[in-house]
């Protein structure tokens, strides 16, 4: 009977609060609710920090927290973060003052960086399959698993190769820090070094595992959208295709959205968990064991993104419910 308690104390105890983060240059940025902090460790070892107020769009107009669009939002408001704290943080490490981005130029960036993400993993899949398995090219079920199979091992291959490089390595440090860190604050457990370095550097919340997600929901998604499409004209060619599952991308990353919270919060169900797998053990190449002084900037832009506020959730245990 006292262990039944105990197990309903504890469940009890549990919140929920979305708290999650991205390695950045020679440092963390972490996002709690209604702030984000990115943290950076100069050369001369000192800690720089920047904290901005921030609430998403979703908070602010409960009209946008629907089913699906709430995923295509958090992915609008997460890269558009992220590129700004990345852009901050190479400034800062490197020593230079920093400097609002040009508009333009940070438009011309951002471009540049979808269009090569564009011709990597949507693009370079579907010409290869269009292009060897033409016989394939209106049959959706068939042409979407094999293109879908191309997708990931062209991520995989990418991963791969850039995890060779020395700073992407420090960089994957950082992202096990943000990961430690996390799980820390969550357990309840006073957030040090000595804590955070007992907890896995592997979340299924990871960006990683909603990449996955995103490239597995793709397949059975695009193939539902490939059928409908044939239903309007006769040939599926590769421009056509090609049109049509850029038009849909933001519908894709919000059913992707919904499939990896949905699996983060049934974690202790056997085939979430199964489904969760791929994306976590992809993180044994996304993420490395960091150093004390990594994990101590990581904890550090935790804090700092709190503030005043992280009294009212110190010792208390939560569970996450969105992306981190």
């Amino acid at each position: 009977m006292k262990i039944l308690y105990k197990q309903i104390y504890l469940l009890l105890m549990q919140s929920s609060i979305l708290v999650g983060g991205q390695a950045v240059i020679e440092g963390v940025m972490m996002r709690v609710p209604g702030a984000y902090a990115t943290a950076v460790r100069l050369s001369d070892h000192t800690i720089k920090y920047k904290r901005y107020k921030f609430h998403s769009l979703i908070e602010r107009k409960k009209s946008y927290n629907k089913y699906f669009l709430r995923g295509m939002i958090h992915l609008y408001e997460s890269m558009k973060i992220g590129y700004a704290t990345l852009d901050w943080s190479s400034k800062i490490a490197e020593g230079s003052n920093y400097k609002e981005p040009n508009k333009i130029l940070d438009w011309v960036m951002t471009s540049i960086s979808l269009i090569f993400a564009l011709s990597l993993f949507v693009f370079s899949p579907l010409w290869i399959t269009s292009h060897f398995f033409e016989d394939i090219i209106n049959r959706p079920m068939y042409f979407n698993i094999l293109s879908g199979l191309f997708r990931i091992l062209i991520f995989l291959i990418y991963l791969i190769l850039i995890s060779q490089l020395k700073d992407i390595k420090r960089l994957f440090q950082y992202h096990g820090a943000e990961h430690k860190t996390v799980y820390n604050f969550e357990s309840g457990l006073d957030l040090n070094v000595n804590n955070a370095h007992t907890f896995s550097t592997k979340h299924p919340r990871c960006g990683t595992s909603f990449i996955f997600i995103i490239m597995l929901v793709t397949i059975i998604t695009y193939a539902i959208l490939d059928s409908i499409a044939l239903l309007f004209i006769d040939d599926l060619n590769y421009y056509y295709r090609m049109i049509f599952h850029i038009l849909c991308l933001p519908l894709v990353s919000g059913v992707g959205y919904e499939v990896l919270k949905f699996l983060a919060l049934k974690q202790k169900n056997i085939i979430c968990r199964l489904l969760s797998k791929p994306g976590l053990w992809l993180q044994h190449i996304t993420t490395k064991e960091p150093s004390d002084e990594q994990l101590e900037i990581s904890i550090y832009a935790l804090k700092k993104a709190f503030g005043k506020e992280l009294d009212q959730y110190s010792g208390k245990q939560f569970t996450a419910e969105a992306i981190g």
